[in-house]
């Protein structure tokens, strides 16, 4: 899956896609300074669950399979190209060095003749260089994404995999009738940054795992097909459907990566802090919710700004953690949150947050008459016994007002003409906001 044609800086998407919601994939990148032994690339990416690998350039082999003359069997997927790298001599940059190179592989097959389908799948975060052969000044790196299947016949498929679903429309049958790429990250030379953004993570690693060879440790060996663990949707396999009740999957994955001794903070990426308050009966009804992104258990994450602390839950292993307090906060509350892997990775260390506790603001109406040039908005706010000011901005941040009302749910009618915003956003003075695309009308 990773000798590419065309070359992995070539970005092909051929067909339609359906994306499952963004998750937070890679939390970070080695800063840098970036040196020679590892070709001027990053030494090491960290995901969301806390595990930080380094680019896998060691010659370390396999103790579970043996090689074949000519092929070692590398615990890294390293990829021997003539003229530019051999693999048999010492790894040198620029002068020996691969075209190619992985902080993390994990590629998959599904292949049943009788029904026409050979499917191949692949996801890596690569370091490659723009200009084809290593060239200092030309690194780069990417998360990929890439499904290339035989298919009998025309339809729609669709294809579930650890980071995603895709669903194609394949007008005729044929090899590669699917043949996806999607390459997130490649920037300018020496940014490294992109690839963070990218579908890729966290990072999949064998059930059976990590394994040690010599002094190093990996989280999979690529020698082998395993089941593996870490979909941030709790989709660790590959499945296609399709036409006529198609249907097969796999949860077999050779994964490679080389787990890093560096030290990092444990990951924590709050995603919404909230609150919402109203009456009841004579009665305040108040509470918090707190949603983060954090290393699934045994990993725990705590609400510390309060007494007593409150501990987040996390139900299916994808990071996803959930807390819900019933105090009645104060205008201007600032959380403090930790979060703590040590269990998982003794190296990692404890991390410490501050979030704005803010109100939810949903907007239930964006709608925009055509004939009347007349732009009409109702949203409301989750603090119904003190409701903040709404103030309304259209998609580029021009002003166009505050809403009216009374209560928590407060309405504007105002004439924008000639052109109606495509969409518009409103912001609460207790700092929560929301955006809509606006509805056009006659």
């Amino acid at each position: 899956m990773h000798r590419p044609i065309p070359h992995p800086l070539a970005l092909a998407i051929l067909a339609g896609m359906l994306q499952l919601p963004a998750q937070a994939a890679l939390n970070a990148v080695d800063p840098g300074a970036y040196v020679p032994a590892n070709g001027g690339f990053p030494a090491w990416y960290q995901d969301s669950h806390g595990r930080t690998l380094d680019l896998c350039l060691t010659k370390a082999v396999s103790s579970r399979v043996a090689g074949a003359p000519g092929a070692p069997s590398y615990m890294c997927t390293l990829l021997p190209t003539p003229g530019v790298f051999d693999d048999t001599q010492p790894i040198v940059f620029p002068g020996n060095f691969p075209d190619e190179a992985f902080w993390f592989t994990a590629d998959a097959a599904i292949v049943d003749a009788a029904r026409g389908i050979d499917l191949g799948y692949g996801a890596a975060v690569e370091a490659a260089f723009a200009a084809d052969e290593p060239v200092d000044g030309d690194q780069v790196s990417f998360a990929r994404v890439r499904i290339r299947v035989d298919v009998p016949s025309a339809g729609t498929y669709v294809i579930t995999h650890p980071y995603g679903v895709e669903v194609f429309d394949v007008p005729a049958g044929g090899r590669r009738a699917i043949n996806m790429t999607r390459d997130i990250g490649i920037a300018g030379a020496g940014d490294f940054s992109g690839a963070l953004k990218g579908d890729v993570g966290p990072f999949l690693r064998s059930v059976n795992g990590p394994y040690t060879e010599g002094s190093e440790r990996f989280i999979g060996d690529p020698n082998l097909e395993e089941r593996v663990t870490g979909s941030p949707f709790n989709t660790n396999f590959v499945r296609i459907e399709g036409p006529g009740g198609l249907d097969l999957r796999t949860e077999l994955f050779a994964v490679s990566g080389k787990l890093s001794e560096v030290a990092l903070a444990t990951p924590l990426m709050p995603q919404r802090s909230t609150y919402s308050r109203h009456t009841e009966n004579g009665d305040l009804r108040a509470q918090q919710d707190i949603f983060v992104m954090a290393p699934p258990p045994p990993a725990s994450v705590t609400l510390t700004s309060q007494t007593p602390n409150l501990n987040l839950s996390e139900a299916n292993g994808t990071g996803a953690w959930y807390g819900q307090s019933v105090l009645d906060p104060a205008a201007g509350t600032v959380l403090t949150l930790s979060a703590d892997n040590s269990v998982a990775i003794p190296s990692s260390s404890l991390t410490s947050t501050n979030v704005a506790l803010t109100d939810l603001v949903t907007i239930t109406q964006a709608q925009y008459r055509l004939s009347t040039g007349e732009l009409t908005l109702v949203a409301s706010s989750s603090d119904e016994t003190t409701p903040p000011v709404l103030t309304a901005r259209t998609g580029n941040g021009t002003l166009i007002g505050n809403l009216s009302g009374n209560g928590a749910v407060k309405t504007l009618s105002t004439s924008l003409s000639p052109i109606p915003p495509a969409k518009v956003q409103v912001t609460s003075a207790n700092g929560g906001s929301d955006s809509e695309d606006v509805v056009l009308v006659p």
